[in-house]
Order: structure tokens, then C-alpha cells, then sequence
């Protein structure tokens, strides 16, 4: 009997997701490095390039393409998003405002309420 072990990933996967890790790496140091002598744009390409070079890279192994699966099931339920109309957005938003006011007034009573019951239990007034 034969056992069979489904692999998830080709043999190219660790090598692949270290390579991408030293660009993103590299891109960041000579960022930094090159600090004095170069000026922000030619440091933002090369960290730029490090970025793309890693995305590119993790784009070609199993967790890349897990990531692109994810990423369009999420643009997919994005898509069926019943999204409020402006009057709707209006509408709610008065009615939080008004019940937010409601509740800071009754807030306010039970605070003079308790304010003026300890002022007479104490014999204080103010």
C-alpha cells in the first residue's frame, strides 16, 4: 500500500518567497543607504522596484495564488454590496443625531438628579 501526501506548493515555493523577501529587504536598505547621495525619487523607485519584484514574485507560488483567489472572492461579494442612497445616508444620520441628543439630555437629568440627592442627603447646597 502506498501512501500518497498531496503537496500544496511546488518545490519552487521556498526558494521563490526567500528571493522575494531579500528584494523587499534590498529595496528598503538601499533606500536608506543611499540616503546622502541620491536624491527621494531615484530612492522610491528602487524601493518601489524591491516591492514589485517581491509581489511578483510571491504572485508565483502557492500562497500567491491563494492570495489572488481570496482577493477576487472579496471583489466578487464587493460587487453585491447594496450601497445607501444620499436620502437614506441623510435620514440615518438625523436620526442618530436626535437620539444622541435624547440620551445626553436624559444623561444630564440623572446627573442633576443625583447631583441635588447627594446635596441633600449631606446637608450641601450649592
Amino acid at each position: 500500500m502506498e501512501l500518497q501526501s498531496e503537496e500544496t506548493g511546488s518545490r519552487y515555493d521556498t526558494p521563490l518567497l526567500t528571493a522575494a523577501l531579500l528584494l523587499l529587504l534590498g529595496g528598503m536598505v538601499a533606500f536608506y543607504y543611499f540616503d546622502p547621495q541620491l536624491g527621494k525619487l531615484p530612492r522610491l523607485a528602487m524601493l518601489l522596484g524591491g516591492v514589485a519584484g517581491c509581489g511578483f514574485l510571491v504572485s508565483r507560488t502557492a500562497l500567491g495564488e491563494a492570495i489572488w483567489s481570496y482577493l477576487q472572492g472579496a471583489n466578487v461579494e464587493r460587487r453585491k454590496v447594496v450601497w445607501p442612497t444620499r436620502q437614506e445616508s441623510v435620514q440615518t444620520t438625523l436620526v442618530i443625531a436626535i437620539f444622541v441628543v435624547i440620551v445626553a439630555l436624559l444623561m444630564w437629568g440623572l446627573d442633576s438628579l443625583l447631583l441635588f440627592g447627594v446635596q441633600h442627603l449631606t446637608g450641601r447646597s450649592a
